[in-house]
């Protein structure tokens, strides 16, 4: 199996990857239009690696082996000789399907192409590419150097062979991959998004304050994290996105998206990344 890894993406589930991958021997290559991202994703990898580091979890003489193992590029033409590429970006299925269709010029010919979304078909990303048997879901979960949980979705064409590789590079780097089948949301986000979108008709409704639905979750029902508080992490905008697709790809009204799940997105307030969301950061 190559060593060499890239990642489209620099953002927090981009830099994440990245950030696994080189900790466990891979040479990554971290991919992100913007300079600043990457920037910004390399001294995220390096705060983490210090607090694995600080909890002896890493050692603390392969700080910079690990570190000297991603490098960063603005140009897709860097995944040119990777085995494996894994796109993180924003999720919105315009970008990936773009993202895709230029990844199949520039990936080599037996390379795996996964994207991290976390609710988009992967059958219908594949079908922007002509090799949708090498195309494969990765959903790592936040924080991805913490969570031991990589959904492997398998699209309507992923042959056999890619998902044994993917099943491999997904235990090589000390995760647990759970195999899934394409349908919107996959398993984590079927379930997770509709609890977080009762909660927020639980505040809209008057039921309880943010803090009294959350702690009913945690005290109640064993959460490590309320759902409201889990929304802000995750990224208010990223929850309607899914919900949106939820709702569009199984036409059922039990996932419409609360409406003030969109006041909020509509008002900037996307949780921990802007300051505000159910809660003030």
């Amino acid at each position: 199996m190559s060593d060499r890894i890239a990642v489209v993406g620099a953002g927090q589930m981009g830099n994440g990857i990245a950030h696994v991958f080189a900790q466990h021997g891979f040479a990554v290559t971290m991919i992100d239009v913007a300079e600043g991202a990457l920037g910004r994703g390399r001294v995220t990898i390096e705060k983490n690696l210090d607090r694995q580091i600080a909890k002896g979890t890493v050692p603390a003489e392969e700080r910079d082996a690990i570190l000297g193992r991603v490098t960063t590029s603005t140009s897709l033409h860097a995944v040119r000789g990777a085995a494996l590429v894994i796109e993180a970006a924003t999720e919105n299925r315009e970008l990936k399907f773009q993202i895709f269709a230029d990844l199949d010029r520039h990936t080599d010919a037996g390379a795996v192409v996964a994207t991290n979304t976390s609710s988009i078909s992967i059958t219908e990303i594949a079908s922007r590419t002509s090799r949708a048997d090498h195309v494969i879901g990765m959903h790592f979960m936040n924080p991805v150097p913490l969570m031991q949980l990589v959904e492997v979705i398998r699209g309507l064409a992923t042959s056999d062979a890619t998902m044994r590789r993917v099943l491999e590079w997904c235990r090589a780097v000390g995760k647990t991959p759970v195999e899934v089948n394409d349908y919107p949301g996959f398993v984590a986000n079927r379930i997770l998004m509709p609890m977080i979108n009762e909660a927020v008709y639980c505040v809209m409704e008057g039921v309880g304050t943010p803090e009294a639905v959350d702690t009913v979750m945690k005290l109640g029902m064993n959460h490590p994290m309320g759902p409201l508080a889990l929304a802000d992490f995750i990224g208010l905008d990223t929850c309607l996105a899914i919900l949106e697709v939820l709702h569009h790809g199984l036409g059922d009204s039990k996932y419409r998206p609360a409406p003030l799940l969109r006041k909020y997105v509509a008002a900037g307030w996307l949780g921990k990344k802007s300051g505000r969301g159910f809660y003030e950061y």
